[in-house]
């Protein structure tokens, strides 16, 4: 670890990691966020090199933001599911269906569907951005939980939802959960709005992955959370609360919050990586230039809270 983080040094790279990476990743990481916080430390970062520990579409969002700087994934398998399941032609044949709808997309997507998109949001902002869209028809694309929990929070829109899910959290039952809950009975139930509409609904807290960490310190004087969310976040949560316990939501010590994809990167990938500046994350201009602005856009309206 501690050669990776002098070779960051020499080659001024700044080491950013998804909450779902796993812990050493974590570990040597400058920040470490969710897809939010990681865009926005993109932008204030004055390296020459973003080393983009997460999946295909954050590190393009990464590069995005920073045309000028260099972008590297540390292993080109690292993709993502859900930013698959909607491209460029469905997203414009969902647009001819609803041309007089304002097309929000979350930031699990490829550029070149934000870039036919309006806004861009994250599952820390997605309530605030379909919230201040002025038009009051919205398309939420791609995933259809997040989009169907947005839709009940501002239910004065019309909210049209593209059929799109992530699989590690789609695959959570809400028996699962129940099962878990009755074995904690008095533990704080905290999920991610990817989930399906029943374990949301039975939540405490709903929210992002680092909206989690702050959820948290809401109940002090509980001492056990159940964690509905991919497993990676859990090296985060007992790191800021190491005297709490965290139980995964599936009943299954988190084999199946398990994203294969999110856990493809290891040390040895970031070392090569940064040594031989392999894997360069490059976007189309024009591509970038459209998508930018749907990002903008976003980063532009404030968080409610």
């Amino acid at each position: 670890m501690r050669e990776i983080r002098e070779l960051a040094k020499r080659k001024n790279a700044v080491i950013l990691a998804h909450n779902y990476q796993i812990p050493e990743i974590q570990e040597i990481a400058d920040h470490v966020g969710d897809s939010l916080g990681l865009a926005l430390a993109a932008t204030k970062t004055e390296a020459d090199v973003i080393v983009f520990c997460g999946v295909h579409f954050m590190a393009e969002t990464a590069k995005i933001l920073n045309p000028q700087k260099k972008v590297l994934l540390p292993n080109l398998a690292a993709g993502c599911s859900l930013a698959d399941s909607i491209t460029p032609e469905t997203l414009e044949e969902w647009k001819q269906n609803y041309p007089h709808h304002t097309v929000v997309t979350y930031v699990n997507s490829s550029a070149e569907v934000k870039a036919m998109s309006d806004y861009c949001c994250t599952s820390a902002n997605a309530v605030s951005v379909v919230r201040h869209v002025p038009s009051q028809k919205i398309l939420f694309t791609p995933d259809r939980n997040l989009g169907k929990w947005v839709a009940k929070q501002v239910p004065e829109k019309e909210i049209v939802i593209y059929d799109g899910c992530c699989p590690v959290h789609d695959v959570l039952r809400g028996a699962n959960v129940k099962k878990v809950r009755e074995m904690v009975p008095d533990a704080v139930l905290i999920a991610h709005p990817e989930c399906r509409e029943d374990i949301v609904a039975m939540a405490d807290v709903v929210c992002s992955t680092s909206g989690m960490i702050e959820a948290v310190r809401r109940f002090p004087d509980r001492k056990r959370f159940i964690v509905a969310t991919e497993n990676g976040i859990i090296h985060q949560l007992r790191k800021h609360y190491p005297d709490k316990e965290f139980i995964l939501a599936d009943g299954c010590i988190g084999c199946r919050l398990n994203c294969p994809y999110m856990k493809t990167i290891s040390l040895t990938d970031v070392e090569r990586a940064l040594r031989e500046e392999i894997y360069e994350v490059v976007v189309e201009p024009s591509i970038a230039d459209r998508a930018r602005l749907s990002i903008e856009r976003m980063l532009a309206i404030p968080r409610d809270n």
